[in-house]
């Protein structure tokens, strides 16, 4: 009986602990990674990944048979894109080099979400990012049965002050939606000199006002 129980209490510890992990949260890896490991539909079996920087083709992955291709001079990114620096795939499935350049295509060949990389370029495609510089509030993820739910980043000012926000999205497994998009706050706000509502410039620019000089007074003139 003693044993009974102790094999019954060890299975509960166990499936807790497998529930427990499921819940945890796991990084992203570098985007070239999560485009990697994007699952396209399986009538897409030949097609290539290309990492583009400074001028020069950098083949991540190849699927099929590789055949000739033009380099593309524009891109897309799920992440902080650097100068020169983007991705674009080449889809020969149709005999032909055809190729993806934007997010919108990109989100066409994914197809259905069938792995965390695909739930990841669906919300690129809906403005949100992968900011590998704070994983731990815009770069994360987990899962269960019925979601996705990832922490990313989203630009909502260009303007001043330029301002990043980290969100909480929920993706339904079963209707490929966002359900949920939880706003967590602004991690990133950064003035510039030209930000008129800059609150560093507005105190230099108080601390600098000139204060009324006291006027002279005038002695009365002598009469001859």
């Amino acid at each position: 009986m003693i044993k009974l129980t102790y094999k019954i209490h060890l299975l509960i510890f166990m499936l807790l602990g497998i529930f427990l992990y499921s819940q945890e949260k796991k990084q992203f890896p570098n985007i070239s990674l999560i485009l990697s490991k994007i699952n396209p539909d399986t009538k897409i079996d030949s097609w290539i990944l290309i990492h583009k920087s400074y001028g020069k083709d950098n083949i991540l992955k190849q699927s099929g048979t590789k055949t000739d291709y033009e380099s593309q001079s524009s891109g897309f990114n799920i992440g902080i894109a650097e100068e020169d620096e983007f991705y674009y795939i080449v889809d020969f499935s149709s005999g032909k080099p055809e190729y993806i350049t934007d997010l919108n295509t990109l989100r066409k060949f994914v197809g259905k979400i069938d792995n965390i990389q695909d739930a990841a370029v669906f919300a690129a495609t809906e403005g949100y990012i992968i900011d590998e510089e704070f994983r731990d509030l815009a770069g994360n993820y987990y899962e269960d049965k019925a979601n996705y739910y990832l922490d990313l980043g989203k630009l909502t000012s260009t303007e001043c002050p330029y301002q990043k926000k980290h969100f909480t999205l929920t993706i339904r497994k079963s209707t490929e939606t966002i359900s949920n998009a939880k706003d967590n706050g602004a991690y990133i706000e950064l003035y510039n000199k030209k930000c008129t509502n800059n609150p560093r410039l507005l105190k230099i620019e108080k601390k600098e006002e000139p204060k009324d000089e006291p006027k002279k007074s005038r002695k009365p003139s002598r009469r001859r």
